[in-house]
């Protein structure tokens, strides 16, 4: 553990709340533990690092974030099996949310010093981490502008906080196959613009498209590029992979999709497995007649909320393509056990990608 100083406050024992029954359906994003951490950015530095009870934050009318949208996110997972606590890649995600603050003009942040913090927050509430096989500790790294001031420029002040909680499977059906509206209306994003940054407006210019898409019975919606509205792009919460008969496929990072941290890990185990793995432009039309010619054998999205969500039909204008019989792809059960199975320590982890969590270098704190 780094050289740190974190103020902790803990919650007292009456306001603590109760911890979700596990095996009763958790949801996603719906309960958080008892405690957060915070940060400010002032005068051109960090301070203020503390542990505090999950609590309302206060802001001005005249904040920033409210007005102009500096904001900015991650998605992380700790994970637990007996006494052992484990995070996946969480450096990778925080190197992502700096790429994400520098896009968004927002100061950036020591990421091993935030990486101690998070690893402090989830040995504190090391009892909320679901040890049940498809749930684990969701963590969600949060920075916004706090500056009281209307006019359009980059804030002078920050609030970085993070906030967890147990979370079960992403689509209430599980790992199931999901269907896919392929939205042709609007666009997601553009080269030059913003999607390659996990930011909040993105997720709101998301959210018109996926309610057309649930008047067809759609789980989310697949983005097509701004510029020809031809080439898939990602899944609203998910990149995208198409299985070919001889080639793994996905579209190439260029700028308006998100560099997802398990899209990268499903590319490293799918060349370490042998299989032609190609980062390319993907036009709809190719996998629409890879679906009808059996061409395309599996399509699935890869991401940190759902891992590996197989993907059963496609709808693209009025029409529903089924993919191959509809059912999960052999390779997207066999991605999502060797991952979930990482994940939990339960094999060896050749790409080193899970870090586990030494709760001995904490106990400074407890």
């Amino acid at each position: 553990m780094n050289d740190i100083k974190i103020r902790i406050q803990r919650v007292v024992d009456k306001d603590k709340k109760c911890v979700p029954n596990f095996d009763s359906g958790l949801g996603f994003g719906r309960h958080f533990s008892d405690h957060m951490f915070l940060m400010e950015y002032v005068d051109g530095s960090w301070r203020n690092l503390r542990v505090e009870p999950y609590h309302n934050l206060s802001f001005y009318p005249s904040t920033m974030i409210f007005h102009y949208g500096q904001g900015i996110f991650e998605g992380m997972k700790a994970y637990r099996r007996k006494d052992d606590l484990y995070l996946f890649r969480p450096r990778k995600n925080l190197e992502r949310m700096n790429n994400s603050a520098k896009r968004m003009v927002m100061p950036t942040f020591d990421s091993e010093q935030i990486l101690d913090a998070i690893k402090l927050l989830v040995c504190m509430d090391r009892e909320w981490i679901p040890e049940t096989a498809g749930a684990a500790l969701y963590i969600r790294p949060t920075m916004v502008a706090t500056e009281p001031c209307l006019g359009v420029r980059p804030s002078s002040s920050y609030l970085f906080f993070v906030i967890v909680g147990p979370v079960g499977a992403y689509y209430a059906g599980g790992f199931n196959p999901v269907d896919i509206y392929v939205c042709q209306n609007y666009v997601r994003a553009v080269p030059g613009g913003v999607g390659e940054a996990k930011t909040m407006g993105n997720y709101a210019a998301s959210l018109l498209a996926q309610k057309e898409g649930q008047t067809y019975g759609c789980n989310q919606v697949l983005w097509l590029d701004g510029l020809k509205r031809r080439y898939i792009e990602e899944v609203g919460a998910m990149n995208i992979f198409v299985r070919f008969q001889d080639e793994l496929a996905t579209p190439a990072l260029t700028g308006s999709i998100l560099p997802g941290i398990t899209r990268d890990s499903v590319l490293q185990i799918a060349k370490d497995w042998g299989i032609r793995v190609t980062e390319r432009s993907i036009a709809i039309d190719e996998v629409i007649e890879g679906i009808e010619s059996g061409k395309v054998v599996e399509i699935f999205g890869v991401g940190t909320a759902a891992v590996i969500s197989p993907i059963g039909r496609l709808v693209f204008g009025e029409q529903r393509y089924q993919v191959a019989d509809g059912k999960t792809g052999d390779l997207s059960q066999r991605l999502f056990d060797y991952i979930t199975s990482l994940q939990l320590g339960l094999v060896p982890d050749k790409f080193g990608f899970v870090e586990k969590i030494d709760y001995g270098a904490f106990a400074a704190y407890f």
